[in-house]
């Protein structure tokens, strides 16, 4: 299946544009995470500085082990720094306590996960919602807005299906569109096509090449590296640290 043009949500009336945001989307400063195992203490991070633009579809690889998890939790606001400097849509979230930073989740960013996270008890339309309930979007308004993103992406026959009744690809397809319902300043990808089979794979990175087309900043986990070549950027960490940046 080819995916459909004009993946764009429109979003809700109450949400704030994204569009006026000036500089990098994203600004990172010597950022440092570390851990605590046991009396030991683990860097994941040493001081990484990155400026990712808007628009633009970045992809971040390396070895296990070599920060790639650590720097996506920080870049969707699910744990802190422990030292540096991270400036979302100009805005420093470095040492926003735990309420803050699930507005800024929930208003900000959109997340595409490998396993899905699908509500198993939801219908694809109800699935795709969640966000916008959140967001305290009218009922009927997020009904028209989820309803509009299942058809974008391909489900227009299958609004009342459950997760269950999906294939893998199918369940991705609805994790984007909840991804996109909020019209999110950034989409945090992390190994989205890791459980697919590779024509479903195809579909779901066809997907985000047309989201980047329409101007929409992902920025995407993988350790394929077929599937990190379809980015615009791509980027290699080793040991907690910038190895390369690649801008094609």
């Amino acid at each position: 299946m080819s995916p459909p043009p004009n993946l764009a949500p429109k979003p809700p009336a109450s949400a704030t544009s994204h569009a006026s945001a000036t500089g990098p989307i994203v600004r990172l400063e010597k950022l440092r995470k570390t851990y605590q195992m046991g009396g030991t203490s683990v860097t994941a991070l040493s001081g990484l500085s990155l400026e990712i633009l808007a628009g633009e579809y970045l992809a971040i690889m390396g070895p296990s082990g070599c920060g790639k998890s650590t720097l996506l939790n920080l870049l969707g606001c699910l744990d802190r720094p422990t030292g540096g400097q991270y400036f979302l849509g100009g805005q420093d979230v470095s040492d926003l306590d735990d309420d803050a930073l699930s507005a800024i989740r929930g208003a900000r960013l959109g997340f595409v996960f490998q396993s899905y996270n699908l509500i198993q008890q939801l219908s694809v339309v109800e699935n795709i919602e969640v966000p916008l309930f959140y967001q305290d979007c009218p009922e009927e308004q997020a009904r028209q807005i989820a309803t509009d993103l299942a058809r974008r992406v391909g489900l227009e026959t299958r609004l009342d299906h459950k997760p269950f009744e999906l294939s893998g690809g199918q369940q991705q397809r609805v994790a984007i569109a909840r991804a996109l319902a909020n019209d999110p300043l950034v989409i945090l990808a992390d190994e989205a096509t890791g459980n697919l089979d590779s024509a479903s794979g195809r579909e779901i990175l066809d997907i985000f090449d047309d989201l980047r087309q329409q101007g929409k900043t992902l920025i995407m986990v993988t350790h394929d590296l077929e599937v990190g070549e379809r980015a615009k950027r791509l980027i290699r960490l080793r040991d907690g640290e910038l190895e390369s940046d690649l801008r094609k």
